[in-house]
């Protein structure tokens, strides 16, 4: 069942879900009230968190699930994050930060690939985990990751691995065996630097951003911020049917632009920035010469206002009555107490201005998240409902605070150079080692302890020789002997690097017998055809058995010596004719220590001419290098086959320095 839920997952979602680890025998009345008590409790301890995000589709959510289909009753939701991948990843540290602080409680998360977890650990998985073995073994319990066990010679506690446990019996085995359940600590380790930075990265992720918007929009946008994600994605996700309603603004016109900081998240700007559009004349949209400061702006706030009017166009106005206000619903009283004692408030007065900011925000969560009224209104409709809720706007007050407005960010972070791209690929393969430069990098850390450190100078040098010696090209040919070298099994290559690498074995006299049977042997019978032979070859004589016995006993008893001597000068003579065609001419015959040489030096190097006295035997070790580093070269800095080989063996080399 959890499989055929895991296909039906569509693209770019997320699905969560929380369960009871103890039941105790309880009713399904009793349960459903201690989930829902739960559920309030919960949505105030992440309210602090949800209410600064910005979400790139929807929204973090839960909802109370009765029992259905062998999944036991529980609390979930599911979120489609889109582009902004990061949204998912957020969602696991809520629900990390969840099951920590309610230890009653076991999340588990999936999306279309399946246990998306595990992709951050592959390197330290055991081997009988799969995306088939891993269906209902993998949850989030008091803040760690658990992984359901296989019994083992040592322990007997687990499933096998061609077992799939019911949600029920791996939720009982994880309140029963919980240290058994824990994962390996190089996977915990590696979830948790995934999760690195949070909270503090959900700011880090903002970009505030001048914009001349509409006067409308900036009023939305300071009841509602989270509204700018759909604006976005309406102006990136474009059609031209969308842009017929753009030829005239009816309810955003652009004589009431005025100059606001509207807060994106980097994905969304990200989106509005790169995009290349001109609007339409009868818009009213004009935009200044680029050489002008504000040019950015100006065109930042007309892309943002056509994806506003497009959102409004395909939606009319709720004709339902205003909504009630939150004071008259009953879970208000204990969601606002619950904020207070998580300290949401920060000790402000009652009444204060920060006080009502706070409050107001705290009102649009909860109807978002915890009343629901506004889930059945579509992005546009919330639109068009807070702009007549709103009071009329003063264009003159607007205009007035446009000398207040806080500075905006940079955006140097769209810029990003090739150093920059590197150093983001070694941070995500930094479970990786570097085979390359582990033993330069412990003799230089040695050398610098020994040295004095007043020596700036010095110090500056030996950096330099360290990163140079983290470039050895013996450790390219050495991680190609290894990788060559190293037994895998039928489900495919092991790379060197890893310590979980086991060795395929099996057994020779099995192999051979195998063999026998696939090849047939020579104390095999004969088959039904050879039989229907003619009875001449029946009868053969005597003498010509003894002379054919004679013969292979003559033959056996040659000499070995002569035997390889004669295949030796067939090999010198196939060298010899080889040598003038294009193949031979492509091998380099000189035998020199690579460890001094760098890329240029190796691609510039010219074959030895040719004597037909002797042959040098081939270095095999210099033809790989100078081959490898062609294919690198001729890749011009994109992914490809050399390049992608090196980084799988953990092996780093700089760029080519010399284009000719």
């Amino acid at each position: 069942m959890d499989a055929l839920q895991r296909r039906v997952i569509q693209e770019d979602m997320v699905q969560y879900k929380l369960f009871l680890i103890q039941t105790d025998g309880s009713s399904t009345q009793e349960i459903k009230s201690c989930l829902t008590d739960l559920l309030e409790e919960i949505l105030a301890k992440v309210a602090p968190l949800l209410m600064q995000y910005i979400w790139q589709h929807q929204p973090f959510n839960l909802r109370y699930h009765p029992e259905k289909g062998g999944v036991p009753a529980h609390i979930g939701g599911s979120t489609q994050f889109g582009d902004n991948v990061e949204d998912e990843w957020f969602i696991v540290y809520l629900l990390q930060q969840i099951t920590e602080a309610f230890p009653e409680l076991a999340a588990r998360v999936v999306d279309n690939d399946g246990e998306f977890i595990l992709i951050e650990a592959a390197d330290y998985l055991p081997k009988w985990l799969n995306p088939d073995t891993s269906e209902n073994r993998v949850f989030l319990y008091r803040g760690e990751l658990n992984i359901l066990p296989c019994p083992s010679k040592s322990s007997s506690v687990g499933f096998k691995n061609d077992v799939v446990p019911s949600v029920t019996q791996a939720l009982a085995l994880l309140s029963t065996h919980p240290e058994a359940c824990r994962a390996n600590p190089k996977i915990c380790s590696a979830l948790r630097k995934r999760l690195q930075g949070y909270p503090q990265k959900i700011k880090a992720g903002l970009h505030r951003a001048h914009c001349f918007i509409p006067a409308g929009i900036a009023t939305i946008l300071k009841q509602r911020p989270d509204l700018v994600a759909p604006a976005v994605s309406a102006f990136y996700l474009r059609d031209p049917v969308d842009l017929q309603a753009c030829r005239s603004f009816k309810t955003f016109p652009p004589e009431t632009r005025v100059l606001t900081v509207v807060t994106f998240t980097r994905c969304l700007y990200a989106q509005l920035q790169q995009q290349q559009f001109t609007p339409d004349r009868r818009s009213g949209f004009t935009l200044p010469p680029r050489s002008q400061p504000q040019y950015k702006a100006h065109e930042l706030g007309m892309k943002l206002a056509h994806g506003f009017e497009i959102l409004c166009s395909k939606c009319r106005l709720p004709s339902s009555e205003p909504d009630a206000p939150v004071s008259c619903n009953p879970q208000w009283k204990g969601f606002i107490e619950s904020l207070k004692k998580n300290g949401y408030f920060r000790g402000e007065l009652e009444g204060s201005v920060r006080y009502r900011e706070l409050t107001r925000s705290a009102e649009n969560f909860f109807k978002q998240s915890v009343a629901s009224t506004s889930s059945d209104l579509t992005p546009g409709e919330e639109v068009l409902q807070l702009l007549h809720s709103c009071p009329p706007f003063n264009l003159e007050e607007l205009k007035k605070e446009e000398s207040q407005l806080p500075q905006e960010d940079s955006d140097s972070w769209l810029d990003i150079t090739a150093q920059d791209l590197e150093q983001l690929l070694q941070e995500r393969s930094g479970g990786r080692a570097d085979v390359g430069s582990q033993k330069s990098s412990s003799s230089t850390k040695q050398a610098q302890h020994d040295g004095d450190a007043e020596e700036k100078k010095k110090e500056t040098e030996e950096d330099k020789e360290e990163e140079a010696a983290g470039y050895s090209l013996v450790a390219v040919s050495q991680g190609m002997k290894k990788f060559l070298n190293a037994m895998s099994s039928h489900e495919g290559a092991e790379l060197p690097w890893s310590s979980s690498t086991q060795p395929f074995s099996f057994d020779p006299d099995s192999m051979t017998h195998t063999l026998d049977r696939l090849l047939g042997s020579k104390d095999e019978e004969l088959d039904s055809d050879d039989l229907d032979d003619d009875d001449n070859d029946d009868d053969e004589d005597e003498e010509d058995v003894e002379e054919k016995e004679e013969d292979f006993t003559g033959h056996s008893e040659m000499n070995g010596t002569e035997t390889l001597d004669s295949l030796k000068s067939y090999m010198d003579q196939m060298d010899q004719e080889l040598m003038s065609t294009n193949i031979g001419q492509s091998f380099s015959q000189t035998n020199f220590n690579t460890a001094g040489l760098d890329n240029d030096t190796l691609l510039r190097e010219e074959g030895p001419e040719e004597t037909e006295e002797e042959l040098q035997p081939l270095d095999l070790d210099i033809n790989l290098i100078r081959n490898m580093l062609e294919s690198l070269s001729c890749q011009d800095g994109l992914a490809g086959p050399a390049s992608n080989l090196l980084q799988s063996l953990g092996l780093h080399l700089p760029p080519n320095s010399d284009p000719s």
